[in-house]
């Protein structure tokens, strides 16, 4: 009940297919989606494996909310190693795919080796089929996405896959589904076209049973009321999506700028939520067309956005005319802020072919940042960059940039080596701003000093959605700490590492969150599967899970000394806003956050926490 009980494995290398019972003791004691696949993974594949090589192993998967009637219940993630990081990957995506696989039955697909020549995946109910990709091979995943329907004859099917920037092994390609949804972070688009694996479509006609019908109803009712009367939740992600936050983050003093050398962008107020929504003086039409919701969502905090059709970038380019996935404040933060460029419509058509091509926005937009650094200080030249005039501030070169790098050509295979390894190369990796080699996003850990040591810490590498301690140090959720103290931040961070990790394993939204907390979940778990679950379970659930994935990287070659941030957080006080003068307190928070989570100074868990947790 809620699990279907079924896991698909796809031999790749002998193209065989077989079926098999979800192990249902992991599955109690590690829940589904982030927590269960990660199980798999680490219980199968050698932590010192190549992530571009056969041995890997790609897992699709869902959680036990994914596909029922509970609020965000679309989710699913794509775990595997990472090879921006090589360290554990799982990343999470929303619209319908998830929900489609488990209405096939299954509660995850396991790909494993290395097809002899371009393949893609049908995934009919319970009859999965492998088949000829060349035909789509060297095409993006829209093209792919509209051929696959067109030669299955369902406009029903639901795709997942790569653009060419996954075939070219762009080290921060994306798994895209549904054109403009993305399990967008650590490379896993690069480890599916390392398998030569273009797609999986899934098509379900199957439902999803719940343990205790009755009492999910009134459980995914009541839950659904607590978002509704958020004002997050029902008000401001509903109106102006994630990029509600562009000018609230600015006013922080905690907006990335120009490669993290300032904290505030003059031009976030020409590339935000409201500028979106604002009439263009060219054409009198606003960027933004409308919302959207993934599957059985009532938040809806996607966007629809179309570019003025007079703007430079779509001359002769009319596919880029039909509206599609527009700016979330991620993206517009790590397009727009982090590179200088205040272009929305710009902005907006970058975004498209991140989308198309499947490219993380956020490491490609932090990437053309560092190179843009390099340039500024004569380390790259135009000759180096194919012609291109690398400035801060320049829409043209962001363009040429995302144009080359998704297709993996010229200056573009350099760009998607990522910042670490591009910095590295030209011999100042000082300036790539990541943890563990993969890029931060939006957030300064200058001015909130919380993010920074859930960046450090993050075991994917540099994220936000791993600990999002903004909820609390900007937004007062659940209550309000100052921004700028490193006192109570490791608990605080701790806190939600581990609820982050029970909701990532549910099926639902981490958005939920806003309004949410475990004691909102736990019921609809509860009713929906068994193993008598409550708030309690679920944070002793997210401590697992997240000391299951550092003992991982533990045996991936990670120590302490990972767990740091670029000398410019460390060093170069904030010019401005509430944080001037004020450097990351990291060297602070650590050895604290590490008696918290039960590990030696070393960073690794002990014999007594592993004890405690079962692991």
């Amino acid at each position: 009940m809620g699990w279907t009980g079924k896991i698909l494995r796809i031999n790749l290398t002998n193209r065989t297919v077989k079926s098999e019972p979800t192990n249902k003791d992991w599955a109690l004691k590690y829940l589904g989606q982030r927590g269960l696949a990660t199980k798999y993974l680490v219980e199968e594949v050698d932590a010192k494996v190549d992530p571009l090589g056969p041995d890997n192993k790609l897992i699709m998967a869902t959680g036990p909310l994914t596909g029922t009637a509970a609020s965000t219940g679309g989710r699913y993630s794509v775990i595997t190693k990472g090879p921006l990081t090589n360290a554990i990957a799982c990343s999470n995506s929303g619209g319908y795919f998830g929900a489609e696989m488990k209405f096939a039955g299954w509660d995850m697909v396991i790909m494993e080796g290395k097809a002899s020549s371009p393949v893609y995946v049908t995934i009919f109910d319970d009859k999965a089929e492998i088949h000829d990709a060349k035909d789509i091979w060297g095409t993006s995943i829209w093209h792919a996405d509209e051929w696959i329907k067109k030669r299955h004859q369902d406009p029903m099917i639901h795709v997942a896959g790569i653009g060419i920037a996954g075939e070219k092994l762009v080290l921060y390609s994306a798994v895209v589904n549904d054109l403009h949804r993305a399990a967008g972070r650590s490379g896993v688009g690069a480890v599916m076209g390392s398998k030569n694996l273009k797609a999986v479509a899934v098509r379900g006609t199957g439902g999803v049973k719940v343990r205790d019908g009755k009492a999910f109803l009134a459980a995914t009712a009541a839950g659904k009321k607590v978002l509704q009367g958020n004002g997050v939740t029902g008000a401001g992600l509903p109106t102006y999506g994630t990029q509600v936050l562009m000018n609230v983050i600015n006013e922080a003093g905690a907006m990335p700028t120009r490669n993290s050398r300032d904290v505030q962008f003059e031009g976030a107020h020409d590339i935000s939520a409201e500028a979106m929504a604002t009439p263009r003086k060219t054409d009198g039409k606003p960027n933004l067309l409308t919302n959207q919701a993934c599957f059985g969502c009532t938040i809806a905090c996607g966007r629809i956005s179309k570019i003025d059709e007079t703007h430079f970038t779509i001359k002769n380019k009319p596919e880029y005319w039909k509206a599609s996935g527009g700016l979330e404040y991620e993206a517009a933060w790590a397009l727009g802020s982090n590179t200088g460029v205040k272009d929305l419509d710009a902005l907006t058509y970058v975004n498209f072919i991140c989308n198309e091509q499947a490219l993380d926005p956020i490491s490609f937009g932090a990437t053309v940042s560092a190179a843009m650094e390099l340039y500024e200080i004569g380390v790259l030249t135009k000759e180096m960059t194919g012609g291109i005039e690398l400035k801060f501030g320049s829409a043209e070169a962001l363009v040429k940039c995302v144009e080359l790098t998704g297709k993996g050509e010229g200056f573009g295979k350099e760009l998607g080596l990522g910042s670490a390894r591009l910095t590295a190369k030209y011999g100042h990796p000082e300036l790539s701003m990541a943890s563990k080699g993969q890029e931060f996003p939006a957030y300064d850990g200058r001015g909130i000093q919380g993010i920074g040591l859930a960046y450090a810490t993050s075991n994917r590498g540099g994220c936000h959605l791993r600990g999002y301690t903004i909820s609390s140090e900007i937004f007062g959720i659940p209550e309000k700490t100052d921004p700028l103290t490193t006192v109570g931040k490791p608990a605080l961070v701790k806190a939600f590492q581990d609820a982050t990790a029970a909701v990532d394993s549910s099926g639902v939204c981490v958005f939920t969150t806003f309004a949410w907390t475990l004691n909102d979940i736990a019921p609809q778990l509860d009713a929906a599967i068994e193993g008598g679950w409550t708030a309690d379970k679920l944070v002793e659930l997210g401590e697992r899970i997240w000391n299951m994935e550092r003992q991982f990287n533990n045996r991936a070659g990670f120590t302490a000394k990972d767990d740091s941030l670029p000398p410019r957080f460390l060093k170069e006080a904030a010019k401005t806003g509430p944080a001037t003068g004020k450097v990351s307190g990291l060297e602070t928070m650590l050895p604290e956050y590490y008696a918290l989570r039960g590990w030696t100074k070393d960073g690794v868990p002990t014999n007594e926490t592993v004890s405690r947790l079962g692991l």
